[in-house]
């Protein structure tokens, strides 16, 4: 309902989607429940994305459109929308159309039980990755699966972009990535290395049926590499996650 405050903030970073997102929102409307608004973040105002929106948003006032300024690529597109989310949990979701979006109360309610990051996972029983390339999802996996035995961060699929998230702890240990999908590592292994609780539900991943994939396994695989370092380790406050985020940027802040 208009002027009702967001249970949960769904965001969903978009790169010229043009028509393509219509049935991928037409989907996630259906299936939401919760009180809901809906972020569509893109990198520019002449994005293919933008007009489309604007239509959809005469019907459906929860969705809005907003134009990323921190800067180009899809971390910087979900580190503005969580930041610009009103509710106290954001869901990521991609524009186009491989998760679930029947899933997304579940999470956002896992998020309302106490657990700082709320995966949908594709490597743990009643999980399942369809389509994609195969080296891609071979690395995800080992990646996911190791963590959970080796770490112990609570989910065996780490690497996924689709998570809820709560975004009082988004906030208070900050968001490092600025180049890929690395985001969801990233979180993961912050709340770990906070010993805050993270929590997964089993989900179907399907390979987008229309577009084309911005994933760049080669740009981004140092990135993944990193947070994945970076889960193992003692405990850490948010401020010294954030402080720890700052140094290796070279920034005295956001």
């Amino acid at each position: 309902m208009r002027g009702e405050r967001p249970h949960v903030s769904v965001v969903v970073p978009a790169h010229n989607e043009g028509q393509d997102i219509i049935p991928v929102l037409d989907r996630l409307f259906d299936a939401v429940r919760l009180p809901c608004e809906v972020l569509i973040v893109v990198d520019d105002g002449r994005d293919s994305t933008v007009p489309v929106v604007a239509e959809y948003a005469l019907k459906e006032p929860r969705i809005r459109c907003v134009v990323n300024t921190y800067g180009h690529g899809p971390a910087n597109a979900i580190r503005f929308g969580i930041d610009a989310a009103a509710s106290a949990v954001a869901v990521v979701t991609m524009a186009d159309g491989c998760d679930d979006p029947r899933q997304i109360d579940d999470l956002a309610r896992l998020v309302d039980r106490g657990v700082a990051v709320a995966a949908a996972s594709r490597y743990m029983a009643g999980g399942q990755q369809v389509g994609g390339p195969v080296i891609k999802g071979m690395l995800s996996k080992l990646a996911g699966r190791s963590l959970r035995v080796l770490a112990h961060t609570g989910t065996q699929d780490a690497t996924n972009s689709f998570k809820a998230y709560s975004t009082d702890f988004v906030r208070s240990v900050g968001i490092d990535s600025r180049a890929g999908f690395e985001i969801g590592i990233e979180l993961t292994a912050k709340a770990k290395r906070m010993g805050l609780p993270v929590a997964e539900i089993p989900t179907i991943w399907l390979d987008r049926q229309a577009g084309v994939s911005s994933f760049k396994i080669a740009r981004w695989l140092p990135e993944y590499l990193r947070w994945y370092r970076f889960a193992f380790g003692r405990r850490l406050t948010a401020e010294q996650i954030r402080a720890r985020g700052l140094r290796a940027r070279g920034e005295s802040g956001d």
